[in-house]
């Protein structure tokens, strides 16, 4: 991997970074207060794992700095669950403290991790009873994650079942934590059933519902079946994650598969994903096998920086405690920043840090800001710049940061991954001038982007609304990029295509759809659908026939989602004969549609005195026996129906290939 020091002169630094800067002294407020508190939370770690543990914590608790913040990062940091409930039960005792509901949410993981149901069953009794004040009760999400994670599948379907019954809509989540709660207790139909009805019921799965499909697939042996739908995800427009390349790596990695294992990390460095510490034993056995080159990067990440310094605490050799040192349970710190050693008679970790928290104490830059964040001389990395940048809430000092810490002291060196996290952030905020800077500084360093992160830039500027910058990027994209393949192409010309839709670029978009055909890169259906729908939405009926007519000429076989949005948008104007021939090709097509689509195409022949075709429709869909779908599988731009039939026959047919069926696909 090139390492690319930016370079920015001083002058140029203080014109971009000092412009505008905040006299108040709120900001530095923030700073101080978070340093504060890091160093209480540091102390607190400290004390759990010391052999006297009550005496030592017992003078921290008085700290005016404890707050439910605090309280709450060093109770995520405990060394064990036990640890963390005596911490809770002391903080109960202290005068005028009063848990938020952060902390309340923490404890209620700590005690289901250790399957404690009945104290957690008594927590949210406690919460719900108005026991805390200003705490919102308990969500049925928050007791489904709960009850999941202590590993109650019985009171995971209770939860589930109340829920569906109250909510119009279950949310994509639920359904992920329901299908791995089957998973995991190796009820593997019931698994692939919930993920069916999921489609069924229109949810839009999401990257962590197929991190479930491929945990599963890999749990019960079929890598190849979990492969497969990975490499499926970005044709579905589905982000892949850490969790999905940490365990295929370590799958491949165990059959000593080691040219995958380099593919699959040549895919990381293609999204911008950096390793976790699960991967590390991966690395290492790919190091051993002679690929060093291979892994020398990654490997880097999990090499203690020598200029971060410890805080430790002198312990008993005999201290039980010793071999359960974890700090890595809080979500939102950078855990690889974070390490616990056992160095003789001396625990040692690294100091506590939390990149969010750090980010917004430094939303208001100031020159004090910049000051004191220079005298609290943080070791700057690339995973921690990449989560505080990830973590600013404004583009403008994501870009001062990005700058600042350029010309920092020390070992660090903006590379790829923060290059392509800053760019990204200033696409999603419409920043063309800044993102147009480091774009020409990349080309003069002979940086190449991933396509991923090409593509990502051109979707952000759909949401900006820079469709004008989103196509430059597109035209220039082999500079910075390098040769791209007509899978990835067609990927590419559907992103640019939906952010002139966004942007309201019809012309545009028609355009760009006929170079493709002379080109012969022919867009797939969800790219079809997605621009019927934009082209209904403004009336022009006409372009969504012609595109129709594509579809068809093409060779392509429209799916029931696209038929459901043609007829939902004749009926909406008013063209209901146009939308009865659309339901005639799609149950000629032997496609069925769902519930809502069938009942608005009655109630728009119905309006017009069509009754003998509205009477038509509904004996046309009492042949199916009257089970249609309550949705139709597929989502605009994203996934069609077709992509989802593939992911789940995968799926099903690794545990059977009759007991479990996916209707309307």
């Amino acid at each position: 991997m090139v390492l690319w020091r930016f370079i920015v002169s001083i002058s140029a630094f203080r014109a971009t970074t000092l412009q505008h800067f905040s006299s108040t002294s709120l900001a530095n407020n923030r700073l101080s207060q978070y340093l504060r508190r890091a160093s209480l939370i540091d102390s607190i770690r400290i004390a759990l794992r010391s052999p006297n543990t009550q005496q030592s914590l017992l003078p921290l608790l008085q700290n005016p700095t404890l707050d439910p913040f605090v309280a709450t990062h060093a109770l995520r940091s405990a060394p064990s669950p036990q640890s963390a409930l005596a911490l809770f039960e002391s903080l109960k005792t202290l005068r005028g403290f009063s848990p938020n509901q952060t902390l309340l949410h923490a404890i209620a993981k700590t005690l289901a991790k250790s399957r404690r149901i009945d104290e957690l069953r008594n927590l949210i009794a406690a919460i719900n009873g108005g026991e805390f004040t200003n705490v919102a009760r308990v969500t049925s999400m928050d007791l489904l994650r709960w009850y999941a994670l202590a590993g109650d599948l019985e009171l995971v379907l209770q939860v589930w079942r109340e829920y569906r019954l109250a909510a119009n809509r279950a949310c994509t989540e639920s359904y992920n934590i329901v299908m791995e709660a089957f998973a995991k207790k190796g009820k593997n139909l019931e698994a692939v059933e919930v993920f069916s009805r999921l489609i069924d019921e229109g949810a839009n799965p999401n990257s962590r519902t197929f991190t479930v499909v491929i945990v599963h697939l890999v749990s019960f042996g079929n890598v190849d079946g979990a492969f497969k739908v990975f490499e499926m995800l970005p044709r579905l427009r589905i982000k892949r994650t850490l969790q999905q390349y940490s365990v295929l790596a370590e799958v491949l990695t165990r059959a000593k598969q080691f040219d995958l294992v380099k593919t699959l990390l040549d895919e990381m460095r293609g999204d911008g994903i950096l390793p976790c510490s699960s991967m590390h034993l991966s690395l290492k056995c790919m190091r051993d096998a002679e690929y060093v080159a291979e892994t020398e990067e990654f490997l880097k990440e999990f090499s203690p920086d020598a200029r971060i310094g410890n805080v430790g605490v002198p312990i008993d050799s005999s201290d039980d405690d010793d071999d359960d040192d974890d700090d890595d349970d809080d979500d939102n710190c950078d855990v690889d920043e974070l390490h616990v050693m056992g160095n003789g008679n001396q625990v040692q970790l690294k100091p506590w840090l939390d990149p969010t928290a750090l980010a917004t104490a430094l939303n208001h830059w100031s020159p004090c800001v910049v000051r004191a964040l220079e005298e609290a001389k943080f070791v700057w990395t690339t995973r921690l710049v990449c989560k505080v940048l990830r973590s600013f809430k404004d583009a403008e000092t994501a870009w001062k940061f990005f700058c600042w810490v350029a010309l920092q002291p020390g070992e660090f060196t903006h590379d790829i991954y923060t290059v392509s996290r800053m760019i990204t952030i200033l696409a999603r905020h419409g920043c063309v001038e800044l993102v147009d800077q480091l774009i020409s500084k990349m080309k003069r360093e002979g940086i190449i982007l991933s396509f991923s992160t090409v593509r990502l830039m051109i979707d952000f500027f759909g949401f900006s609304k820079k469709a004008d910058a989103a196509l430059r990027i597109f035209r220039d994209v082999q500079v910075f990029c390098g040769p791209i393949c007509k899978d990835n192409l067609v990927l590419l010309y559907s992103s640019l295509l939906r952010t002139f839709a966004k942007c309201k670029r019809g012309l545009d978009a028609l355009e760009l759809l006929k170079e493709m055909m002379s080109l012969e890169i022919y867009p797939d259906i969800q790219t079809y659908t997605g621009l019927m729908e934009y082209f209904a939405s403004e009336g022009d009926l006409r372009v969504v026939q012609n595109l129709l007519g594509i579809v068809r000429q093409s060779g392509a076989k429209p799916d029931a989602y696209m038929f459901q949005i043609l007829i939902h948008a004749y009926c909406k104007h008013e063209r209901v004969a146009l939308a009865m021939r659309v339901f005639e090709d799609m149950r000629n097509s032997g496609l069925v549609p769902d519930v809502a689509t069938k009942e608005l195409l009655v109630k728009s022949l119905w309006k017009e005195g069509k009754l003998r075709e509205a009477a038509a429709v509904e004996e046309r869909c009492e042949e199916i026996n009257g089970i249609l779908p309550l949705a139709l599988p597929g989502h605009v731009w994203t996934v069609s129906s077709a992509d989802l039939a593939r992911v789940y026959d995968i799926y099903s047919r690794s545990f059977s290939t009759n007991d479990v069926n996916l209707q309307a696909v």
